[in-house]
């Protein structure tokens, strides 16, 4: 194990508790607002995923915000004081501010400590999509991989991510400004479920839509058969808002069809949760690009 580099990861990444307590990941943690009250969001710990989703469907409405750059500053300095080197893995520019805060946050302790070695990754990806990013290279970092081994593989793969994922209900993310009221109306009354990808530059872009729930979660296992480069030697991901059955029928129809690795199945995490909903549903799988455009 290379135990003179950290990999520290974000609680946007959604990886599950279990994986995080084994491989000892240092997080920042991001935080929300439920019913006034400000928790966590720390992998389902403080507050059981399925008790979030079940406010959400009672119509609370939760709010997230930035990590900002004291957070940042706090947990770089504990480990320029072990004298490690960092690789801080980022959730994507494109949906938060948080990664300017951790880029300031990282010019002030390089005045400050001469001997400050900080590299901070915006992985332009979300929920599992960057938390395969943050498996592999936490991985490496355990099978002794140099710092300069892991960035390069996570600056190369970050382009072949692919995060596919539909919703629904298009409530969450007409709130959120990623679709209209009028376009989440009719949808919801003709019972449309977008198919959504994350472009190259973080952002969130719908590019199909589905008659029904079972067309939108084929199309995630069509997505993945059309595009997937060597799908039987990855790792890849699915995660679910409270809906851990359709995360399952995914999961059966992957290891049918791909014959992967391992599969990585949990929950998303409350402040992805807070913008897509109950019963978002998500698969993630490396290919030879990140993201097709086909509207």
């Amino acid at each position: 194990m290379n135990t003179d580099t950290v990999v520290i990861a974000d609680s946007c990444c959604d990886l599950p508790y279990e994986y995080i307590q084994k491989r000892n990941v240092p997080i920042i943690y991001y935080t929300y607002m439920l019913n006034g009250t400000e928790y966590i969001d720390d992998f389902g710990h403080t507050m059981p995923y399925e008790d979030f989703f079940a406010a959400m469907r009672k119509g609370a409405v939760p709010t997230t915000s930035q990590v900002n750059v004291h957070v940042f500053a706090d947990m770089f300095e504990k480990y320029i004081k072990e004298g490690k080197s960092i690789i801080y893995l980022s959730f994507s520019s494109g949906l938060t501010g948080s990664f300017n805060n951790a880029l300031m946050a990282r010019n002030m302790l390089i005045e400050k400590y001469e001997n400050a070695d900080i590299t901070i990754i915006d992985t332009l990806s979300a929920s599992i999509g960057e938390g395969l990013l943050v498996y592999n290279a936490v991985e490496m970092l355990h099978n002794g991989a140099s710092k300069q081994e892991i960035i390069d593989w996570v600056e190369q793969n970050k382009w072949r991510i692919n995060h596919w994922f539909t919703v629904d209900n298009l409530v969450y993310l007409k709130r959120g400004g990623r679709v209209s009221g009028a376009k989440a109306f009719v949808a919801n009354v003709m019972d449309i479920k977008p198919v959504l990808n994350i472009d190259n530059e973080g952002h969130l872009i719908p590019i199909y839509k589905a008659k029904g729930r079972k067309k939108a979660m084929r199309t995630l296992i069509s997505r993945m058969e059309e595009l997937a480069v060597n799908p039987e030697e990855q790792v890849v991901a699915i995660n679910h808002g409270d809906a851990l059955d359709d995360a399952l029928w995914v999961a059966d129809k992957v290891k049918e069809k791909f014959n992967v690795k391992d599969i990585i199945i949990n929950s998303v995490g409350p402040v992805i949760g807070s913008h897509s909903g109950p019963g978002t549903l998500s698969l993630f799988f490396f290919a030879e690009k990140r993201f097709i455009n086909e509207k």
